[in-house]
């Protein structure tokens, strides 16, 4: 039943994650914090989750790379040159995970995955900024429709660098920060927002999940168990995103996120 359940999960969250190019992270770091003596008979401590989240996150995010590559709807180039800063970072962050107290994380993680329901929420009502910025790109979707968008390399640059941090500390890829700002800063069309994020996600998972790995931050049976369904979910979630508006999956998402920072909150402030 606990091999059941933690598949489950990689399914549900890998699902989530790759339809707004959140990872999935958002939702398995605290499942696994709240939910570890259900899962695997014992507590699992916040590094752990973060560890063995990031290691999910390479294959989650592979598998919905290689599917949106086929739809064409990953700008490699501007992926690339966010990673420059992301990787990194998400090296420095890994290694910041275990310097946190296990109540302050759960205070701090609850507040900042409230953080991110709000961003959800806001980001329907909020219109990109309108500016021409220096470099300009032009993306042909497998559709025929072109694209107009841009950034500025130093900026595109510290958004990478904040995104590689968050996502190294707690485990959830950052796409809940890069799909926002790509679309609303850089006025990236939505679809290749999400599909190139993802695509950061998987290289700064290798780097990040590696630090953890080599702090011994990492549950491999669980990254074992988890595997399955973030693999098929990762595939099954950027089908439904070309398929679908997501409006309906968002709420849902939203729902889920501050029901999961209010428990963590409360947890965090029990631990203290």
């Amino acid at each position: 039943m606990e091999l059941v359940l933690l598949i489950l999960l990689g399914l549900v969250a890998a699902v989530f994650g790759s339809i707004v190019g959140l990872g999935g992270g958002i939702i398995i770091v605290p499942a696994l914090m709240l939910l570890g003596p259900q899962l695997t008979g014992a507590e699992i401590d916040h590094a752990t989750a973060v560890g063995t989240s990031l290691a999910v996150l390479i294959v989650t995010a592979l598998a919905s790379t290689l599917t949106y590559a086929k739809q064409k709807r990953v700008d490699f180039k501007s992926g690339w040159m966010l990673f420059i800063t992301s990787g990194p970072a998400a090296m420095v962050g890994s290694a910041l995970t275990g310097s946190l107290k296990n109540g302050v994380f759960q205070l701090v993680f609850g507040v900042f995955m409230l953080l991110m329901a709000a961003l959800l929420i806001a980001r329907d009502y909020m219109k990109p900024i309108v500016r021409q910025w220096p470099v300009q790109r032009t993306f042909t979707d497998a559709n025929g429709i072109t694209h107009t968008y841009g950034y500025a390399v130093l900026p595109a640059l510290a958004v990478g660098l904040g995104v590689g941090l968050i996502s190294g500390l707690f485990g959830i890829g950052g796409g809940s920060l890069f799909v926002p700002v790509m679309v609303l800063l850089f006025r990236f069309p939505p679809h290749l927002a999400t599909a190139t994020s993802m695509f950061v996600i998987f290289l700064s998972s290798i780097l990040g999940s590696g630090v953890h790995a080599w702090l011994g931050e990492t549950d491999y049976w669980l990254v074992l168990a988890l595997v399955p369904g973030a693999w098929i979910g990762g595939k099954l979630g950027a089908y439904i995103a070309s398929r679908m508006t997501g409006k309906k999956v968002l709420w849902l998402l939203r729902v889920t996120l501050v029901l999961l920072a209010v428990q963590l909150i409360i947890e965090g402030f029990a631990r203290l």
